[in-house]
Order: structure tokens, then C-alpha cells, then sequence
């Protein structure tokens, strides 16, 4: 019997447009109830925004405000500081 691979996820990223599996990217969640996180386990509720583990594609949402476009709501500078506190430990 053949072992079939099962396709991994891919999702792009919001900053660069790069496809990517979905392990190599962070995902930001959106609850029903308006709260904006950090999702390290990837199957938090809500809408989510994927972006690299790379400073410079965080830069970039920061820049073009992506984030708030794609979730629509405004972004807290906390939001962003805690995604480039955990870009760091990665």
C-alpha cells in the first residue's frame, strides 16, 4: 500500500505576497468579540492575517496598515510590539 503525503497548508504572507506553509508563518486572529491576538497554535477563532517571521514584512503591514485593512479594525502599536517581541524569540 502507498503512503500518501498529505499537502501542507499554504497561506501568503500580507507583508512580502510570498506563498509559504503555514508552519513559516505567524497568524493574527480577529475573536468575534473584536479582540486582536497573536495566534502561535494557528486554530484560534476568528479571521486571520498570516505574515513572515521577518522584521521587514512586519515593517512593512506596519507601514501600509494592511493589517487594520484586512481585519478591519485599528491596530494598537501594542499588537505590533508584542509581534516583533515574538519575531525575536523565534
Amino acid at each position: 500500500m502507498e503512503k500518501v503525503s498529505k499537502k501542507k497548508p499554504a497561506r501568503t504572507c500580507m507583508g512580502c505576497n510570498e506563498t509559504k506553509e503555514k508552519s513559516e508563518l505567524f497568524r493574527i486572529v480577529k475573536s468575534k468579540e473584536g479582540i486582536i491576538e497573536i495566534d502561535l497554535t494557528g486554530k484560534k477563532e476568528g479571521r486571520g492575517a498570516y505574515i513572515c517571521k521577518n522584521e521587514k514584512c512586519l515593517d512593512k503591514v506596519i507601514k501600509s496598515k494592511r493589517l487594520a485593512r484586512v481585519l478591519k479594525q485599528e491596530i494598537s502599536q501594542e499588537i505590533y510590539e508584542n509581534l516583533r517581541g515574538v519575531m525575536v524569540d523565534k
